[in-house]
């Protein structure tokens, strides 16, 4: 395997370990990973994890550059859909400060900077791959 490949099955198997990482702590109680927070979703990034690294081992580079930029999509999105819930979840609240307080006593974890970093040390991997060259020598 090339250096560039390695980097990219690194990625993927980072991401992987990433989804049962604490992403969010509410009210600094228990913690939630990629699971707790929306089941489907961290299936969804678990299969385009395994998918990476099958693709990786395969050397099927098309495929793997599809599943890092998967892979990059899936967690934004899922970072932003968990700033919008955070900062939407208490404003049934008639009073705007307690919503507030609510709101910041739920905690970001160092989930989100190994999950981001899984993603893009994937995508950064899989862009620097080449295709090995098919030549056949024909003897004279």
């Amino acid at each position: 395997m090339r250096p560039s490949s390695l980097i990219a099955l690194l990625g993927f198997i980072i991401l992987i370990l990433a989804t049962f990482c604490p992403l969010l702590r509410p009210f600094h109680l228990f913690n939630m990973n990629v699971y707790k927070l929306n089941q489907p979703y961290g299936m969804a990034l678990l299969l385009v994890g395994v998918i990476g690294v099958l693709c990786t081992v395969l050397n099927q580079v098309k495929v793997t550059r599809i599943a890092a930029w998967a892979a990059v999509v899936l967690v934004a999105l899922l970072f932003i859909a968990a700033l919008f819930k955070v900062k939407t979840s208490f404003s049934f609240v008639p009073f705007k400060g307690v919503g507030n307080f609510l709101s910041r006593q739920i905690a970001f974890k160092w989930g989100w900077y190994v999950l981001f970093a899984g993603a893009l040390l994937s995508l950064a991997g899989s862009l620097f791959i080449k295709k090995p060259l098919n030549v056949q020598l024909v003897e004279k």
